[in-house]
């Protein structure tokens, strides 16, 4: 196991100063029929953005169908921290007791991008995240029950968990490397088990993984794994392995429930039976097609996709795309 650990240390040394888990954040106070929306975006970002009031004018704000008219739209870089500070003045013709939001960030960053929205009226707070698959969203202004919270905060890891390439590959690279269903079973609760603890104790460390570096370090989970598979049919401890890319995976939920300040347990999860489900589906979609080719080939076939696939992601992030 020393080679492989040396092997999988290496590996992940050029990810560091790679592309980025694109995350941005944005408060909304509503005060009578005024609000104030204030956005930050890591300046990484947006380089290829002329006007960063374009920022802005991603994310849209309704009253009963009646979008905000918007005022006072300002942006200025904040060096000390590296990002983009942008502001605005929304207002409506009546006072909102709810609102309907749409958030189009990802349309011009990247397609990965996940947009936190907090939001506040007196006393009454709501937030919401945004992504390429949930654009739209309703924020209420009256205290949720916990069985709603439960359910939002769990939907959250659910959809963190399948809302990235990565994570997909690599859950079909667990189908491929499982040679019975005991071992898929070993390998799925070996890698959660990973990522919880790395998502609960990283925060915990005073250490925050560089954004550049997860989503990086996570496409070449895809790639070491399939090698594995190619190189050593018969290798074992296959478990291990699972459990320690788990810790990679994790960083990324880390970092979103940091930025989000979702509680751990029901976003995890979430995360937890939505992978699970996931990684079921590829399993069993493995197994049919062993009734039509011999399994060993079948599995050497995806790995070796699995593979290109993996380090064609990596590189990908590496020059920034």
């Amino acid at each position: 196991m020393s080679a492989r650990a040396a092997f999988l240390l290496l590996a992940f040394l050029p990810a560091l100063p790679a592309h980025v888990l694109s995350i941005s954040n944005g408060d909304l106070a509503v005060d009578g029929v005024r609000a104030h929306y204030q956005l930050r975006m890591p300046v990484y970002e947006a380089p290829h953005i002329r006007d960063p009031r374009d920022l802005l004018r991603a994310v849209r704000f309704f009253a009963r169908g009646e979008e905000a008219r918007r005022s006072g739209e300002r942006c200025a870089e904040r060096a000390a921290d590296a990002v983009i500070v942008c502001e605005t003045t929304l207002e409506f013709s009546f006072a909102p007791e709810r609102l309907e939001v749409e958030c189009l960030l990802h349309s011009i960053t990247v397609p990965n991008h996940v947009h936190l929205l907090r939001a506040s009226r007196g006393s009454g707070k709501d937030q919401a995240a945004f992504d390429l698959s949930f654009t739209r969203a309703e924020l209420r202004f009256v205290p949720p029950s916990a069985f709603e919270l439960g359910v939002k905060h769990t939907a959250a890891g659910a959809k963190r968990a399948l809302g990235g390439i990565e994570q997909w590959l690599f859950l079909l690279t667990l189908a491929v490397a499982a040679r019975s269903r005991r071992e898929w079973a070993a390998l799925v609760g070996s890698f959660l088990t990973g990522l919880a603890l790395s998502a609960v104790i990283t925060p915990r460390t005073g250490w925050e993984p560089a954004p550049q570096f997860v989503e990086s370090a996570m496409a070449l989970t895809v790639a070491y794994l399939a090698v594995e598979v190619l190189a050593l049919p018969q290798g074992g401890y296959r478990w291990l392995i699972a459990a320690v890319l788990g810790v990679f995976h994790g960083w990324y939920f880390s970092l979103f429930l940091v930025s989000s300040g979702y509680p751990a347990a029901p976003v995890l999860a979430g995360a937890s039976v939505a992978a699970a489900l996931l990684a079921g589906l590829f399993a069993w979609g493995l197994a049919q097609a062993g009734r039509l080719l011999a399994p060993p080939r079948v599995a050497q076939a995806l790995a070796g996709l699995l593979v290109c696939a993996g380090l064609g992601w990596f590189f990908l992030r590496l020059g920034g795309g």
